[in-house]
């Protein structure tokens, strides 16, 4: 009925180094908002909450990104995936005369106040990740739009599950208020309710702590003991429903998501299950630095805007829209990863992240 896996991503080994640092050293740079770029000028990157495999890849590839640039990036975060930790950086940050600010959102608005004086400073704003409401920020770095992620949930699970089977699935992810993840959700379960027999029994959270994670898989398993499938698009929620499945002893459930290699190594090759997804963590981390560097440097950039960044290839600004958002503004717009890969016990050990 539907497969469009093969088509949807594009499965390419990428090179990965370790965070060794909390910033590039590119320079004491500051002062100002508005700094250009390779001058050392100061960037906040700031994740969700540190400690997450994928966050820290994704501080990595600021940093080597702000040493070769030539600005002082700084990857500052909070072990707490809160709002008011993230609003209390921002503004700490940006008084200390940082020129530019890219932050994974746990809320779509609860940012939105400290991003808006900051921007009025001259501040660079971005959004990596987990984006805030598009009036916000200036430019959202994303992994992929909600319709390409939606549906590689869903090509995933169909490779194990028929589109035409009875059967029950169920969602785990972070929080119901975060932006990234209930878009992907949203879309993936429009495309079950439309095109599949599938039955949406619930959806879980686990606010971003493996251990939580674990507990509440096991707690959604045994309560719907016919459960077919678990849909994970998170970090710790993947990891911790796999190791749910593997405490219970359950081999008949299917189980796809998102995380990093490094975290699902061990369930791959033992069989808990058999493929899940991310995008390169770092090179998005990367990307989102040379992005904030070309606006440091004077670069205008807008809608349908073509552009080209080593490593990346050409790139173009979309519209908001492509988000489902319906706010549209001179500079201002969503920058798309180009590629999303499926690991397998085929190729990741190729990744090292």
């Amino acid at each position: 009925m539907r497969n469009r896996l093969k088509a949807a991503i594009a499965v390419a080994a990428v090179g990965v180094v370790a965070l060794t640092g909390c910033s590039s050293n590119g320079g004491s740079g500051g002062g100002e908002g508005g700094e250009g770029g390779g001058s050392g000028a100061q960037i906040a990157f700031i994740p969700k909450l540190t400690g997450v495999g994928f966050f820290e890849a994704g501080g990595a590839g600021a940093v080597e990104a702000g040493e070769e640039l030539g600005l002082d990036v700084q990857y500052l975060g909070s072990p707490e995936a809160s709002a008011a930790k993230q609003v209390e950086l921002i503004n700490t940050y940006v008084g200390q005369g940082f020129d530019a600010v890219i932050v994974s959102s746990t809320t779509p608005d609860g940012l939105c106040q400290s991003l808006d004086k900051a921007r009025e400073q001259g501040v660079v704003t971005l959004t990596w990740d987990s984006d805030v409401n598009p009036e916000c920020r200036q430019f959202y770095i994303s992994q992929g739009t909600p319709d390409q992620l939606g549906e590689l949930l869903v090509d995933m699970t169909l490779e194990d599950i028929a589109a035409d089977e009875a059967a029950k699935v169920a969602f785990h992810y972070s929080s119901p208020t975060v932006t990234d993840q209930n878009q992907w959700a949203e879309v993936a379960k429009s495309i079950i309710a439309d095109e599949t027999e599938w039955d949406v029994v619930d959806t879980i959270f686990s606010e971003n702590q493996t251990e939580q994670a674990v507990q509440q898989a096991e707690a959604l398993i045994n309560a719907n003991p016919d459960l077919k499938a678990i849909i994970a698009p998170d970090a710790n929620a993947l990891p911790g429903t796999a190791q749910a499945l593997e405490n219970l002893g359950r081999t008949d459930i299917t189980l796809v998501g998102f995380s990093t290699p490094n975290a699902m190594k061990e369930y791959i090759h033992n069989g808990t299950l058999k493929r899940f997804a991310l995008w390169d963590a770092q090179a998005q981390g990367a990307l989102s630095v040379h992005v904030a560097s070309m606006l440091l440097d004077g670069t205008e950039l807008n809608v349908g805007d073509k552009f080209e960044v080593e490593g990346f290839g050409e790139l173009e600004v979309q519209p908001n829209s492509v988000q489902g958002y319906d706010y549209e503004a001179d500079g201002n717009g969503i920058i798309v990863m180009p590629e999303r890969t499926v690991f397998t016990a085929e190729n990741i050990d190729d990744f090292d992240f």
